[in-house]
């Protein structure tokens, strides 16, 4: 047998050293120092295994050293979270659009610096449909251009293009400044229809010529001479001597103001940007009534955006809805903090009252006032497939190089979920340019050539909340 010797062995056990106290020492205490092969293997296996136990890595009970940078940030504070943007209300966005009317955009989103804040506006402008609008407006003969479309469905504003010649920072959609002229005969119609019990084949007299209004028009007993003709012809020829003795003796100051104020006169409108109320001033004088319920006078007032309200009513069964023209708004972070909803009022006529209507303006469109102007501008390939309804009027201002131009109505898809509303006012200097039926014909082309294969999306989702 071999013998290997680390170390000479001590002459006896009391001359051996003292033992140590560790751990590992311990366990190693009493171990003869000169082994054989086989006891110095097993002498290094309880070396190694107590240098493990000695620093408490066996069964995986190893504490990890620390580590500076660990706690460092670990003592450092926690970062601070940005809660998110707070929901803005309409007169906040109001007062974040200040200087920003959005009338002419040629593109639909814009972005705006309030402070060191950045905000993404996403309005709901069909592009398409204003570049054509814009590209179309006759500037050389109009002193004012007013012309709104929008989606009757949800109240979206699709264009909004204008044109102000003494002032271009105005926005003539907007103003409630221009005579609301025959417009309002769609009300005094309204009117008609429920206190009266009328229908669009009810007969009605009128003496005189169909474009002016006297006294002696309005009376109440007709000449043996008098005229006959259908609500629906008088509707859609604009006849004033017809709608002045509705308002003089069958509707009334009460009536009249309580359907003026349904379909939202004397009340601000509820948008994204700021307006002034449409205004109607009445009398208890019979001729006053009268000139009110023809349109005959200067006094009642209106917006192009009103007008497009008005419209959707009569398309809504009756139903105001909220106009809108912001989509959505986002904060720097892409956060939304504004969006647009489709807010229905309550009724302002009853659904059967709505259809009566729109059938009068049918008249106006296929025999009337606008027809010419749909024949000369109209596309027989999209307008066969549409029902199309409008009101026009006329007025001067008193002036002999103004004369006040409107076209309000609808187009709807017989087979089909689309359907527009339009208001548009067109104030004609010396010579009459582009009418407010051609601008209607223009947009109802062009909207209706590039949508609705399919459903239509609305364009009101943000990008993310």
């Amino acid at each position: 047998m071999y013998r290997f010797y680390c170390r000479p062995a001590p002459s006896s056990i009391d001359s051996r050293p003292a033992i140590p106290k560790q751990p590992a020492a311990r366990a190693i205490a009493g171990i003869r120092w000169t082994l054989s092969l086989r006891g110095y293997l097993k002498l290094l296996a309880v070396l190694q295994a107590a240098f493990l136990v000695s620093y408490g890595v066996v069964a995986g009970t190893a504490v990890p050293r620390p580590n500076p940078r660990e706690e460092i940030r670990a003592a450092a504070p926690a970062p601070r979270v940005q809660p998110a943007p707070r929901p803005i209300t309409k007169l906040e966005v109001q007062q974040l659009m200040a200087g920003n009317n959005l009338l002419n955009l040629k593109n639909s989103v814009l972005d705006i610096r309030q402070g060191n804040a950045c905000y993404t506006v996403q309005t709901s402008i069909d592009p398409n449909l204003q570049n054509s609008l814009l590209q179309r407006l006759d500037l050389k003969n109009s002193r004012y251009i007013g012309i709104v479309i929008m989606d009757a469905r949800d109240g979206r504003v699709l264009a909004m293009v204008g044109h102000d010649k003494t002032d271009p920072s105005r926005n003539p959609c907007l103003e409630s400044r221009f005579p609301a002229a025959s417009v309002f005969k769609i009300i005094t119609a309204a009117a008609a229809v429920e206190t009266c019990d009328l229908d669009p084949g009810s007969m009605l007299n009128y003496s005189g010529g169909k474009y002016t209004l006297t006294k002696s028009q309005i009376q109440a007993k007709s000449p043996k001479n008098a005229n006959r003709i259908s609500l629906k012809e008088s509707f859609a020829q604009s006849i004033n001597p017809v709608f002045g003795k509705l308002g003089a003796h069958a509707l009334g100051r009460e009536v009249i103001e309580s359907y003026a104020e349904a379909f939202g006169f004397n009340r601000e409108i509820d948008f994204e940007l700021p307006t002034r109320p449409s205004r109607i001033e009445l009398s208890n004088d019979a001729f006053g009534l009268a000139e009110v319920a023809s349109g005959y006078n200067r006094t009642t007032r209106i917006s192009p955006l009103h007008g497009a309200l008005m419209a959707a009513a009569l398309v809504n069964q009756g139903r105001l809805i909220d106009p809108t023209i912001v989509d959505w708004i986002a904060a720097e972070d892409g956060r939304t903090i504004y969006q647009s909803q489709a807010l229905f009022q309550k009724q302002a006529i009853d659904p059967e009252t709505s259809r009566v209507l729109c059938e009068l303006m049918q008249a106006t469109v296929r025999s009337g006032t606008a027809s010419r102007e749909f024949h000369k501008h109209g596309d027989a390939r999209i307008f066969s497939r549409l029902d199309i309804g409008g009101k026009t009027g006329h007025i001067s201002d008193g002036t002999p190089d103004t004369r006040f131009d409107w076209f309000v109505g609808y187009a709807r898809e017989d087979q089909g979920p689309g359907r527009i509303v339009f208001s548009v006012v067109v104030a004609h200097e010396e010579h009459i340019g582009t009418t407010a039926a051609a601008y209607a014909a223009l947009a109802i082309k062009e909207y209706f050539r590039n949508h609705f294969v399919g459903v239509a999306p609305t364009g009101r989702r943000p990008p993310r909340s």
